[in-house]
């Protein structure tokens, strides 16, 4: 159990204010705006993960025919890997 002064610290006892500490050691709150961290959209994610999941195998088919286009293939879904990771 707590006093409620720890979860008001951490900002989730009081909803939508910023605890400041004035200097009598009473709590005062700003009303600043408190960004909200945007989710990701999983459908996306998956299509571009599927993509790179088919340039992958790929690539490793192209091994035994071609080390150098099967080397380019894997490092092109690598490329596509890191923009899967970023939507």
């Amino acid at each position: 159990m707590s006093d409620g002064r720890t979860e008001a610290m951490r900002g989730t006892y009081f909803s939508g204010k910023n605890k400041v500490k004035s200097s009598k050691n009473n709590w005062a709150y700003s009303d600043t705006k408190v960004k909200k961290q945007e989710l990701p959209d999983a459908k996306k994610h998956q299509i571009i993960s599927f993509i790179k999941s088919g340039v992958r195998i790929l690539g490793y088919a192209i091994i035994p025919f071609n080390l150098v286009v099967a080397t380019i293939v894997l490092i092109f879904s690598e490329i596509i890997g890191v923009i899967e990771e970023l939507v």
